[in-house]
């Protein structure tokens, strides 16, 4: 199964949008599915349901983060890590046209009624194309990066 098959079956299992993204790369990089699910929960609805940056792209943000960010203080790899993160942020929004959730899907999630009138709209059933969008997008970016370009 693919990475971006796994995040699109996390989600609809139940996993928040940051969660489904680092929980189908983290165990690649040797992060279990269970710290990847903790680590992402506030990540969920645009950061912790604020309707802020989307929560698939934060999780992708993690994951180029798990790959070219070492242990140690590197700032050549701080710096090519935020390359690959603002080449990831123009991709997404160029393909889904905002970075922010509450454009994406069209309500705002900051209020219980907020979030309670989205889910009543079905603003939520877009997400698994913004989940496999920023997985395909990360895909690409890794891909591109570890060929040199």
């Amino acid at each position: 199964m693919s990475h971006v098959e796994r995040a699109g079956e996390l989600f609809e299992s139940g996993c928040n949008c940051a969660q489904a993204i680092l929980m189908a790369y983290g165990p690649s990089f040797g992060l279990s599915e269970a710290d990847a699910r903790r680590v992402a929960a506030g990540f969920g609805g645009g950061m912790g349901c604020s309707g802020g940056i989307c929560g698939a792209i934060s999780g992708a943000f993690m994951v180029i983060g798990l790959t070219y960010a070492p242990a140690a203080v590197d700032k050549a790899a701080k710096y090519k890590t935020y390359e690959l993160v603002l080449r990831a942020m123009r991709m997404f929004e160029a393909q889904a046209g905002s970075l922010n959730c509450r454009e994406l899907i069209g309500h705002d999630l900051r209020t219980p009624e907020g979030r309670e009138r989205a889910k009543e709209a079905g603003a939520f059933d877009i997400c698994p194309q913004f989940i496999r969008g920023a997985a395909e997008i990360l895909d690409a970016v890794l891909d591109d990066n570890a060929n040199g370009q």
